[in-house]
């Protein structure tokens, strides 16, 4: 298995490479954030996205 970190980067890339939209991926962040919260801030710190993104992001979403 690869050593790779994922980034916001290379989510993005499998989403694209899926075939999603912009808009598809900000419906798919807004259901994250509006089942799992605590889930989504998890996942985003994950990616490595700092906190200021992590709340715009968040905001975003409907938070």
């Amino acid at each position: 298995m690869s050593k790779t970190i994922m980034s916001k980067e290379h989510w993005v890339g499998l989403f694209r490479e899926l075939g999603l939209t912009d808009d598809q991926m900000r419906r798919w962040h807004t259901l994250f954030e509006m089942r799992y919260p605590e889930g989504h801030q998890a996942f985003l710190s994950w990616l490595g996205i700092d906190s200021d993104e992590i709340k715009l992001i968040r905001d975003q979403s409907g938070r």
